[in-house]
């Protein structure tokens, strides 16, 4: 199976109290099923998200069949993705250079060890 990486980035709000439980939200159980297995079902083989300060970092493996705007589609029907993202919407704010309804941004690779002599 091939797959793709690729790394995201969006910010929290700056409150360690909103940090903390975003926390809590995404330690094993106590997301929502539904939203793991949208994300599954779009061809998302593994995703990660690491947290410094408010800004968090994501990295997601995907396979051939993923493809974003089609699960873009299907999150915009799915009320149980739509329940998951208005909650953490209370939680996370856009990154500076954002356009409206812009949340995850993806980044810009500039450096790959294997690349290297």
């Amino acid at each position: 199976m091939n797959t793709t990486r690729h790394c995201l980035a969006t910010d929290l709000k700056n409150n360690p109290e909103l940090i903390e439980q975003y926390k809590h939200y995404h330690k094993p159980g106590n997301g929502f099923p539904a939203v793991a297995k949208s994300i599954r079902d779009a061809g998302i083989v593994e995703m990660e998200i690491y947290l410094i300060e408010n800004r968090l970092f994501m990295i997601m493996e995907v396979d051939d069949s993923f493809d974003p705007i089609a699960k873009a589609k299907s999150d915009a029907q799915s009320p149980e993705v739509q329940k998951w993202e208005t909650l953490m919407w209370q939680f996370q704010q856009a990154l500076p250079w954002a356009k409206d309804g812009e949340k995850w941004l993806p980044m810009e690779e500039i450096f790959k060890l294997t690349e290297q002599p």
